[in-house]
């Protein structure tokens, strides 16, 4: 064994494996103390860490042993007439020396796997940070700032995209080796195609945090819009949503749908927008099919699903949001002074044209709104410059959230399947064609999901009622 460790000292490739193995370890060791710390925040530095380092590391590790073989296969070469040198080391224990040295392999063979495993173990916890999904700036910009302005901002990606277990944990990881690969080859499309394929069962996710029995009844649900008159007139529709579910033995509303004992099967095509066919499978096991009259094409892809969540829920967390809303919205919220003239109509017009970039979108809507003012309010311009300066910022923001020129991403690339305004949503079932041979059609009466208690009315009697 004394000479195998001569040859470990003996030999540039053994040397420079000790040397990597050493100052990577005190690296991942530093990073780790540092990270426990709160010092290090950068999702890039983590891949670094986590990533790079340990397989750096690795590396090292193996040239020690490839360096000691390589060399002593180069002596028994040199010096074929002597006795040959065994490329093995033997281990006899019965010496001091020889116990001394295995003790110190051991200790080090053990710190070797402690770093190893810590490595591994902050890695996966690295991978599963929405930081680190976000960190594919190029692909990913657009998913990571939907989400950090999501209702699900503070759920982790890796609670909705792969949830608890093992087994989606792996298929997981091996469908992100593929991306990894795309995204470094620019192999991937823009924008990215929906709905996403193979999707686990709500019933694993959604439901590990939302119980759908517990969504009954009714809910009041105010929407808010305005005018493009100078004043800004602020309007109201209250409806009465019929959010419904299990209420006793029976279902109702909207959450009839997730009913354990109905379930529903539909054909649709790929992006899903076009359903075919809807198979409902009672409780007593007899079946209904709903076909509709408009057929799929001949060829086209098209698959039978089983419906849940996300089928009406297809943007509960990366929410690409239409430029009335986002104004509107931002009006309600004082973001953009109602007090400027025409500033609802004008913020629309900046929004909706198209900008080659962020910077330029930015830049371009806030002059073209203190432009307005400058030309057409000369008084209120200067003596309200700040309002119209925030204006304009707010504005910028919520183009740079929902539209992004390097993934091809526009003003309503992503609709909404929830309600029926913007995108066949409701509708792509409950439209009166989809019939049975018993001539029983899927309902297309609106007070099935709500009732509709004022439409863009100032200021209507049910808000009055409803003030303190």
């Amino acid at each position: 064994m004394r000479s195998f460790f001569k040859s470990l000292l003996s030999n540039p490739l053994s040397i420079l494996g000790v040397a990597i193995t050493t100052a990577t370890g005190l690296l991942i060791i530093t990073m780790i103390v540092l990270e426990s710390l709160g010092f290090v925040v950068n999702p890039y530095i983590g891949v670094f860490t986590f990533m790079v380092l340990p397989a750096i590391f690795v590396v090292g590790l193996l040239l020690i042993p490839v360096g000691i073989v390589w060399h002593r296969r180069r002596l028994r070469r040199l010096a074929p007439g002597e006795e040959e040198l065994d490329l093995f080391p033997i281990i006899n224990l019965n010496t001091t020396r020889t116990r001394y040295r295995a003790g110190i392999v051991l200790v080090l063979t053990m710190v070797n796997i402690v770093i190893i495993s810590a490595a591994t173990v902050q890695g996966i916890h690295t991978m599963d940070t929405p930081e680190f999904c976000g960190s594919c700036h190029s692909v990913m910009n657009p998913e990571f700032t939907t989400y950090s302005n999501s209702p699900h901002a503070r759920v982790a990606c890796v609670t909705c995209h792969i949830g608890p277990g093992a087994d989606w944990f792996v298929k997981a990881k091996i469908s992100g080796s593929w991306q990894l690969i795309a995204t470094t080859l620019d192999l991937y499309p823009r924008p990215i195609p929906t709905p996403v394929k193979n999707l686990r069962p709500a019933r694993d996710t959604c439901e590990q945090c939302h119980w759908p029995q517990k969504f009954t009844g009714d809910r009041l649900k105010l929407i808010t819009s305005y005018k493009d008159d100078e004043a800004n007139t602020e309007l109201t529709t209250a409806l009465l949503l019929r959010v419904g579910g299990i209420q006793g033995r029976v279902s109702r509303g909207i959450h009839w749908h997730v009913d354990s004992r109905n379930q529903i099967r539909y054909l649709a095509n790929e992006k899903r927008d076009k359903i075919f066919d809807v198979e409902l499978t009672q409780e007593d096991g007899t079946k209904k099919l709903f076909q509709s009259k408009e057929r799929p094409e001949e060829g086209a892809e098209q698959e039978w699903r089983v419906m849940d969540c996300v089928d009406c829920h297809n943007r509960p967390t990366h929410i690409y949001r239409l430029p009335e809303r986002e104004v509107y919205d931002a009006v309600k919220a004082e973001k953009i002074p109602q007090s400027l003239p025409f500033v609802v109509r004008e913020g629309l017009k900046a929004i909706k044209t198209d900008y080659p970039s962020t910077e330029e979108a930015r830049t371009r809507i806030a002059a073209d709104v203190e432009g307005f003012y400058k030309q057409n309010y000369p008084d209120l311009s200067a003596s309200q410059a700040d309002q119209i300066t925030k204006a304009g910022q707010t504005l910028g923001d919520l183009w740079a959230r929902n539209v992004f020129p390097s993934m091809n991403i526009k003003w309503g690339t992503y609709p909404s399947n929830l309600g029926h305004e913007h995108a066949p949503g409701c509708f792509r079932c409950h439209d009166e064609e989809h019939v049975t041979t018993e001539d029983e059609a899927i309902s297309q009466d609106c007070d099935t999901c709500h009732s509709l208690l004022a439409q863009e009315e100032e200021n209507p009697e049910i808000v009055q009622t409803l003030e303190p």
